[in-house]
């Protein structure tokens, strides 16, 4: 899949998008410091989150609190939230540091919002995937869709893949555990691969919550192609999702590393040119064990295996020269060639 100028997929190194999220508080010159940081860090897409909550939530959610804020949750989106105007301009400079800006709609009113505005491509969240009716609407916009599955089954997730199979949109499925932070305890790398067989025809990635940067250079080497975690431009700062972000060099750190691991997960087994000169001289070949004399039926107290690999008969072929007979006198520790038996 393509969003903006960036390929996505198994044969393209993996995508790290830093999501700002609501990291900044609601303030817009916090959330341009935390882009600017993301991007010279390496980050290839920013992600954040349009919530617009008249919309997003009915009047119980004040009644709601999640376990890493004393707020309600209305009252976090509220006082986290940028306005429309402030989003445009996040955008607009994201752009200009020559970063993909794309975002989270939680209601159909911010769907709308970010597709008048131009946004590439949607995120679309854990908590929405049983949405059916927005992730239906998300969809016919014709952008591409990085979806996350997390708390949901196989079977709960399936009909909106193919809600967005339907729509004919390029898509993207990420694992994801819903804890801020997640220990390794509740991490399911393994979910990586149940997404892959579940739905071969989409792009899988990893959203990390985890604390460090392990788990999700891990997902790399299972083939994840998109890696999202949160972001922050200095871990001092307060706010809910904190705790789980990564600061600017960790993000480096994961760029750098998640490269390497994609470059050696696509290598094929054999020798390698820069490996020609350790094998010559790492390898063994046959030599005799003692003198030998002239039409000597050799046994396999005759022979041995002995660096250097220089010689005519590889240590692997050991057994290809028991039995043989010397053509010629060899004298002990002498490489053999096939020339010298027969």
């Amino acid at each position: 899949m393509q969003i903006g100028h960036l390929m996505i997929g198994e044969n393209h190194p993996p995508v790290i998008i830093a999501e700002i999220g609501i990291n900044h508080n609601g303030k817009l010159q916090v959330a341009k410091q935390m882009v600017k940081a993301a991007v010279d860090a390496g980050a290839d897409i920013i992600k954040h989150q349009t919530h617009f909550v008249d919309d997003e939530m009915t009047q119980e959610a004040k009644t709601v609190f999640p376990p890493n804020d004393p707020r309600s949750i209305w009252d976090i989106m509220d006082d986290c939230s940028l306005s429309e105007q402030d989003e445009v301009a996040l955008k607009s400079y994201t752009e200009l540091l020559g970063c993909v800006y794309i975002s989270t709609p939680f209601s159909r009113k911010a769907a709308d919002f970010l597709n008048q505005i131009g946004v590439p491509a949607f995120k679309i969240g854990s908590g929405e995937v049983s949405n059916l009716a927005l992730v239906r609407h998300i969809a016919s916009f014709g952008k591409p869709i990085i979806m996350s599955t997390g708390m949901h089954s196989i079977d709960i997730i399936r009909p909106s893949v193919q809600v967005l199979i339907d729509s004919g949109v390029q898509f993207a499925l990420l694992e994801c555990t819903n804890l801020y932070p997640s220990p390794a305890s509740n991490v399911s790398l393994s979910g990586i691969t149940e997404l892959q067989q579940a739905f071969n025809k989409a792009n899988i990635g990893f959203s990390d919550h985890s604390i460090g940067p392990y788990m999700a250079l891990a997902s790399v080497a299972l083939g994840a192609c998109i890696i999202e975690r949160h972001f922050t431009d200095s871990r001092y700062r307060q706010g809910p999702d904190i705790i789980c972000s990564m600061d600017p060099a960790e993000l480096r750190l994961l760029k750098d590393r998640s490269h390497e691991i994609f470059t050696a997960l696509h290598n094929k087994r054999g020798i390698s040119a820069e490996e020609v000169e350790v094998y010559n001289f790492a390898r063994s070949s046959i030599v005799a064990e003692t003198d030998l004399p002239i039409n000597h039926k050799i046994e396999e107290s005759d022979i041995w295996a002995r660096r250097p690999g220089s010689g005519e008969i590889p240590g692997f072929e050991f057994d290809m020269v028991v039995g043989k007979t010397t053509r010629n006198p060899i004298r002990r520790n002498q490489q053999l060639k096939w020339t010298d038996i027969i």
